[in-house]
């Protein structure tokens, strides 16, 4: 039993005098198309219903919407499905829809179709297909979809209906062109929570809760309506509204899927059902997974379907999804500016999403008159240190290398949560001025490099020290990447990489010295250590000890140096820890003054210089012997 709201032209029909002129034979029909075709300003256009009464009152309710006749604007090439299945008119008013038509066989070879060279006229096509929905099917048209994806100068477009009526109908609707007044663009979503805009009649995620969404959608023309939200081929969830793709005129296939209305009532309230045949809009875009399936990918009966219901109601184009996808504010955002800037739905939203999905999403029913430019995509790629510093918190949060009771977990853990946020697909679109977001990650890795370096100073054998043999246990080495270099000995030295086995490590470079053993650690794309002083001092000497950096990021970093663990008494280091200005070319430098007591033993000791940017810790270590102030003398 079906509900009454589900009943053909729920009340929106008008007055207004039918740019359409009805037939129910095909004969008047086809004679019809002739005249139509052969007058030079004709001022009706023939529209066979084959007694198909949700057809004339689609007719009716649309004549409000389209204002003069206009030929449709010719693909270069055509495909014609099953002419045989098609009655002559149709297949006369379908005819000029595109200059050169080739036999199905060509879908055989689609690349070679969309770029010309099958029938030796190479340069890109825009193509149209035609024919009933049921040989619209996965094997013959999904690798045509897929080669268009790859040739984004290729325009692809169908033409199709659950039967022939309604294919004349779909067809009859590409020559007239929008009324003037015809306008209001519309977006209601059921899955973008915040979205905003003006210039468009917007309700997000939270306002189709509260609105009256069937008064507002059935109540208004529509110069172009997006419907987003979750759903299947047969319906689109707008909070408790639903768009219903049920055409309770035709027939059911009893050997078919069909949903749980079809034996009891809508499991969702019945008096925010929305008929989408009865929504007055000459362009519909349906924003949900499998609403426009290929004929043998159906989950439900065609009589259910989203896409067949849209043809049949008033719209001239109707953009659908073919298969699964994740459209969110990426999408809604270029679709607004596409629609408000005249140019294509189904470029806009496929460009849009090719970004996040193997495949292309958005196939497009109709010829559409979009001439506009398509819209700067929104930049949905995070910056490169919003990566980096993701990595880093994994490594150092995932695995064993802090324990649970570390001081910095906490603060470490708010970090990630935050970037994790906001190099989502959806984070990035909303804040597409970057500066503000990427100043305060700056300002928030600047104040925990400070508690790193600090921890350093106060305890240079703390758990990050220990990071590089930590994450060396859990890597390998890159033989393709041992490089022999010069250690600042002067001595023969290696350069190598480890390459991390498992998230919670990082890939760390090494170089180690035949004299001076390990001499550097560092993060790769973290900053380089150079120690420059003498070889040894004096007991009792003052030592300058410069430290330079470089490929740094610029801006600002932490550096220390200190004394090793078992000459640390008898020595002090001052400053103990500096902020280096890194210049545009990532280097910079500082000085340290390192003053022997008199006390200190002769022996063979070294210096450590630590370095910390963006919670990378490089470090550098140089050999140093103290020499006996008696010897000296």
């Amino acid at each position: 039993m079906q509900p009454e709201p589900h009943g053909p032209g729920g009340g929106t029909a008008t007055l207004t005098p039918s740019p359409f002129s009805l037939f129910d034979d095909a004969g008047s029909y086809a004679a019809a198309v002739d005249t139509f075709l052969a007058a030079d300003a004709p001022t009706s256009v023939p529209v066979w219903t084959g007694e198909r009464t949700d057809l004339a009152a689609a007719a009716e309710r649309a004549a409000s919407l389209y204002g003069e006749v206009r030929r449709p604007a010719p693909r270069t090439h055509g495909v014609l499905l099953g002419p045989d299945t098609l009655p002559d008119g149709l297949s006369a008013l379908i005819a000029p829809c595109a200059l050169t038509w080739l036999d199905a066989d060509a879908l055989a070879a689609p690349l070679e179709l969309l770029t010309g060279t099958a029938d030796g006229t190479p340069g890109p096509r825009t193509l149209l297909v035609a024919g009933l929905y049921e040989h619209f099917t996965v094997d013959l048209l999904w690798p045509l979809v897929r080669a268009a994806a790859r040739h984004p100068e290729v325009r692809l477009s169908f033409l199709t209906g659950r039967d022939a009526a309604s294919l004349a109908w779909f067809t009859a609707k590409q020559y007239r062109a929008p009324a003037a007044d015809v306008h209001e663009v519309g977006l209601f979503t059921g899955v973008d929570r915040g979205l905003s805009r003006d210039g468009i009649h917007l309700r997000n995620e939270a306002e189709v809760a509260t609105a009256d969404v069937r008064a507002e959608m059935l109540g208004t023309r529509w110069r172009r309506l997006m419907l987003q939200g979750h759903g299947k081929d047969d319906s689109i969830n707008l909070a408790d509204f639903t768009v219903c793709g049920l055409n309770e005129t035709v027939g059911r296939d009893r050997t078919l899927v069909a949903p749980i209305c079809a034996t009891s009532t809508c499991y969702k309230p019945v008096d925010k059902l929305i008929q989408l045949r009865d929504v007055r809009a000459t362009e519909v875009v349906l924003s949900s997974c499998n609403n426009s399936p290929f004929a043998d990918a159906a989950v439900y009966d065609p009589k259910y379907q989203l896409m067949l219901n849209a043809i049949d109601g008033t719209a001239s184009d109707v953009i659908g999804a073919i298969t699964v996808h994740a459209s969110t504010r990426p999408e809604n955002i270029v679709w607004t500016e596409a629609a408000l800037a005249g140019s294509s739905s189904v470029a806009a939203l496929n460009a849009s999403i090719g970004t996040s999905e193997p495949f292309p999403a958005y196939v497009q029913f109709g010829l559409g008159d979009d001439t506009g430019d398509l819209p700067e995509l929104p930049a949905v790629e995070p910056e490169p240190l919003f990566l980096t510093t993701s990595a880093r918190l994994t490594a150092y949060l995932g695995g064993g290398l802090l324990p649970p009771n570390h001081a910095l977990r906490p603060r470490l853990g708010k970090l990630a949560a935050k970037v994790e946020g906001q190099v989502s697909r959806r984070d990035l679109a909303v804040h597409q001025e970057r500066g503000p977001v990427l100043r305060s990650l700056k300002d928030d890795l600047q104040s925990l490099d400070m508690a790193v370096a600090t921890a350093f100073v106060k305890d240079p054998e703390n758990e990050l020290s220990n990071a590089y043999a930590h994450f060396g246990e859990r890597s390998r080495i890159d033989l393709d990447g041992v490089t022999p270099v010069r250690c600042q000995c002067g001595r023969p030295a290696e350069r190598y990489t480890r390459r991390a086995l498992v998230p919670t490590a990082l890939d760390t470079e090494g170089v180690v010295c035949t004299r001076c053993g390990d001499v550097a650690f560092r993060l790769l794309d973290s900053p380089s250590l150079l120690i420059h002083s003498e070889d040894g001092a004096l007991q009792g000497a003052a030592n300058d000890v410069r430290v330079a950096v470089r490929e740094a990021r610029p801006g600002i970093l932490r550096l220390g140096l200190t004394f090793a663990s078992y000459g640390r008494a008898g020595c002090t280091i001052e400053p103990e820890l500096r902020k280096v200005r890194i210049a545009a070319d990532g280097t910079g430098e500082t000085t340290f003054t390192l003053t022997l007591s008199p006390e200190i033993p002769p022996h063979g000791y070294y210096m450590t210089a630590f370095a910390v940017q963006d919670l990378a810790v490089s470090i550098a270590r140089r050999n140093f012997g103290v020499l006996s102030a008696a010897d000296g003398d």
